[in-house]
């Protein structure tokens, strides 16, 4: 299996691991359709970079480079609504992070 089929298959699952607590809040649809291809997108520009930055920030700085425009309308009228997202895109951008530096074998 190619390197980037590795890469896109983490970036679904943890599009589908963000959706998940989405889902049980019942938010809507484009919501969670968002979350989860910023997730495959992140994978791929994961993938796709070469910078000489440890795996786990590189994968930090993308999510939160990505997340920027998402975040200023989700905080736009309520900046309190930013807390859960910044909390896992932190969380699921280091274990993007661990598997993807697994997958470059280093």
């Amino acid at each position: 299996m190619s390197k980037l089929i590795k890469f896109l298959i983490t970036g679904v699952v943890i599009g589908i691991v963000d959706v998940i607590p989405m889902l049980l809040m019942k938010l809507t649809w484009d919501a969670n359709i968002s979350a989860f291809t910023m997730w495959v997108v992140i994978s791929y520009l994961l993938y796709c970079n070469n910078q000489k930055l440890n795996q786990l920030i590189k994968s930090m700085v993308i999510a939160f480079l990505v997340l920027t425009p998402n975040a200023i309308l989700i905080g736009w009228n309520n900046p309190i609504n930013l807390v859960p997202v910044i909390i896992m895109t932190s969380l699921l951008s280091l274990l993007m992070g661990f598997i993807t530096r697994k997958i470059n074998g280093k």
